[in-house]
């Protein structure tokens, strides 16, 4: 199978004077490397496309794909990760993660909360600051965590988002609301512990891979699993697997809001306990970062015993069947 390969390679975006958390979500060389080995290894061939103007010019110059396997972040707005899998049905050429819809509606963590609550998924209350004048409806008890609405990488996330009082609600809405350019998501601050759930497969066919722990070391920014942390979660961040008890709660819920959505192939679903244990989904993520071992699904897989190209063939499987099946392609 000829497989082509989308993604954004950080250093072109840096070299083209983009800033380093502007192309944070960006990939590195040996990630791409490590990709393109894995699938090769399953016995096929790759062609390394790129981003989505490579992909708009080889697709101009008549090249095709059997399938392709797409990791393009996309640079902006909401539906930014949905552009690549947009063009790509456009050309009806078969591809891994999720579809157009759901990248866009997945990325947007508010609209993701208001269809996971109606659809019985535990997730908290939340109020969506759009300019300065909504901070005067957010009416929900203190602490409240505050983030971008549609970031990733935890963009926007800092040891101060976390606020206690109306003050400090405001200055970091505002913070946000000029760095990024985009709606602020408020939500009660989850004080219990944090568990990250990986998910390959689709539909029915979805499992849960299993479940990490996120525990921030002494040197790590306070109270979440911030932008800084994660840049530098080697030393920030100790991901052990969950407890027998933690992971039986979290996965039946992170594969409930995963479904839900209608996400696809594989992915993660982050988790946090509130002060009474009940565990509340935070955020779906249907386009997982895949560097072999400082991205938390492969990490997670490395520590359950899956070996990386494991990882990628499930995937590229799970993508295949809507190949041979392309009636059930949108959810299934």
């Amino acid at each position: 199978m000829l497989v082509g390969f989308t993604y954004d390679l950080r250093a072109e975006y840096l070299a083209a004077g983009y800033g380093e958390e502007e192309t944070a979500e960006f990939d590195r060389p040996d990630t791409i490397d490590a990709i393109a080995g894995a699938i090769e290894q399953l016995g096929h061939r790759v062609d390394r496309i790129g981003h989505i103007r490579q992909l708009v010019a080889r697709l101009a110059r008549g090249d095709r794909w059997d399938i392709v396997f797409n990791i393009t972040e996309g640079l902006r707005g909401f539906g930014r990760e949905a552009q690549v899998p947009a063009i790509l049905e456009a050309y009806d050429i078969p591809y891994t993660f999720s579809d157009p819809l759901v990248m866009s509606l997945s990325l947007h963590k508010a609209l993701t909360k208001r269809i996971l609550r109606d659809s019985g998924v535990a997730t908290t209350d939340f109020r969506l600051v759009e300019s300065e004048a909504d901070l005067e409806r957010v009416d929900l008890p203190f602490p409240l965590f505050v983030k971008p609405v549609a970031e990733g990488t935890a963009k926007g996330i800092t040891g101060q988002s976390r606020v206690t009082t109306r003050a400090e609600l405001a200055g970091q809405c505002r913070r946000i609301l000029a760095e990024h350019r985009q709606p602020v998501l408020v939500e009660p601050f989850l004080a219990g512990r944090e568990f990250t759930v990986g998910v390959t497969g689709t539909g029915p066919d979805a499992v849960a891979v299993g479940t990490l722990e996120v525990i921030l070391t002494d040197k790590a920014e306070a109270h979440a699993h911030t932008y800084v942390n994660k840049e530098h979660c080697e030393e920030m961040v100790r991901y052990p697997l969950a407890d027998r008890a933690s992971a039986a709660a979290a996965e039946p819920l992170a594969l409930a809001a995963w479904r839900v959505l209608g996400c696809r192939d594989g992915g993660r679903v982050d988790l946090r306990a509130d002060e009474q244990d009940r565990l509340q989904v935070m955020e779906v993520n249907p386009l997982p970062g895949l560097h072999p071992t400082h991205s938390d699904l492969p990490i997670l897989c490395t520590a359950v015993g899956l070996p990386y190209v494991e990882l990628i063939r499930r995937i590229l499987e799970s993508a295949a069947k809507r190949v041979a099946n392309p009636a059930g392609a949108a959810r299934s």
